[in-house]
């Protein structure tokens, strides 16, 4: 491909030929079926992309999410790149922030000119990047949250990845009701879009049934800790304790749980909130008996699985301060694993092809998901994954239901 010299901003920039500038955008001209869409970021050499993460904050935990899709992206890189491009991944912290996640996701966008957003994470700064992000046409993929609005077609540059929250709750229900079928239920969640949505799905789902909601208690990412809610969720005698929290609070209130002896419920303890610091903090017997949900390999059980070991080899070898058994950086992996399919399967490389290629995704089968779950869109189904299996704390760590 021939190279022309462009003038904007009285800059010179060298680009790739089939382009041109347009208030200070590159758009494609070549070939005909891509011709006026958009190609900030990307090269037939190198690609760049963006997230933006809560590496400080109550929400700190969740660092490990970015250690894994660096890890990936530097892995992928040493083999040759995503369909021969290297990738460049920015990082830049939110502390778990709204306002300041739209700050950082514009100065990707305005400044560095990422071709893609990949990741977001948490509900509430996904929700505000969104606008940004749609306004601008700029691809905001795979995000780290499990809200249902991501599939919203109003916002068609949005995606998510994991199953939603909607979905987990309903599994919770579904087990209850099998194992438990007229259980009462404590219920502990964040005073924000996903606390309410996953609440609001299981009191749904357990709709009509001997299965009650009997106690509710919220608390506000900026709290200190909640006792007091685990104290007031103890006196309602359910015998069930729904734990929605991010690992924080969870571990809180998981330590909270363990403390009471003269409360002992079932603990359903939410998948977002299951990261190895939480368990480091309590202790393998504050979790035996708690339950949860998850769709990838978890390192730590599947230690032995070829695709595992690659992961582990590659944190230990590309992010070296990176725990490789986490949990979190499994996540992180395996959702940059599946941008990595999106980007090779882009008939333009454009913004716009990259969106179209994320939302006809079918049965992309990922050495890191648990065996037959797949990442599968399509017309019509905005939700990448959606299956999750059921696991126990035991002896050995988490132990399939």
């Amino acid at each position: 491909m021939r190279r022309l010299a462009l003038v904007a901003l009285s800059v010179a920039l060298s680009l790739v030929s089939a382009c041109r500038l347009i208030s200070a955008e590159v758009v494609l001209s070549s070939p005909a079926e891509c011709a006026g869409q958009r190609a900030d970021g990307i090269t037939p050499e190198k690609v760049l992309v963006g997230g933006v993460y809560p590496l400080s904050g109550p929400a700190s935990a969740y660092a490990a999410v970015a250690q894994g899709v660096s890890a990936y992206f530097a892995w992928a890189n040493a083999r040759g790149g995503v369909a021969g491009r290297q990738v460049e991944f920015l990082v830049r912290d939110d502390g778990y922030q709204p306002a300041r996640a739209v700050e950082e996701a514009r100065r990707l966008v305005d400044s560095d000119r990422v071709f893609a957003l990949f990741q977001t994470l948490g509900t509430p700064s996904t929700a505000a990047v969104r606008a940004y992000a749609n306004q601008r046409g700029v691809p905001q993929l795979f995000v780290a949250s499990g809200a249902s609005e991501w599939g919203e077609a109003a916002y068609p540059w949005t995606i998510g990845f994991q199953p939603t929250y909607a979905a987990e709750a309903r599994v919770y229900a579904r087990h209850l009701l099998q194992t438990r079928p007229h259980a009462t239920v404590a219920v502990l969640y964040q005073n924000d879009d996903f606390g309410h949505e996953l609440l609001t799905a299981f009191e749904d789902a357990v709709a009509g049934t001997d299965v009650r909601v009997v106690a509710r208690r919220g608390y506000e990412v900026m709290d200190a800790d909640v006792q007091a809610q685990m104290a007031s969720l103890a006196e309602s005698g359910a015998g069930v304790f729904l734990n929605v929290g991010t690992p924080k609070f969870a571990a809180q209130a998981l330590a909270a749980d363990a403390a009471m002896t003269e409360w002992n419920p079932l603990h359903l303890l939410n998948g977002v909130a299951n990261t190895p610091s939480l368990i480091a903090a309590l202790g393998p017997s504050a979790l035996r008996g708690v339950l949860t949900t998850n769709f990838y390999k978890d390192p730590a059980t599947w230690e032995t699985d070829p695709a595992v070991r690659t992961v582990v080899s590659a944190v230990r070898r590309h992010v070296p301060d990176a725990d490789p058994l986490s949990s979190q950086v499994m996540f992180g992996w395996t959702s940059a694993a599946a941008f990595a399919a999106a980007l090779e399967r882009m008939e333009c490389p454009s913004r716009e092809g990259l969106m179209a290629a994320a939302r006809d995704l079918r049965d992309v089968e990922l050495g890191t998901l648990l065996p037959g779950i797949t990442v599968s869109t399509g017309p019509g189904d905005p939700y990448p994954v959606e299956d999750l299996r059921v696991f126990r704390f035991g002896d050995s760590g988490w132990e399939a239901v």
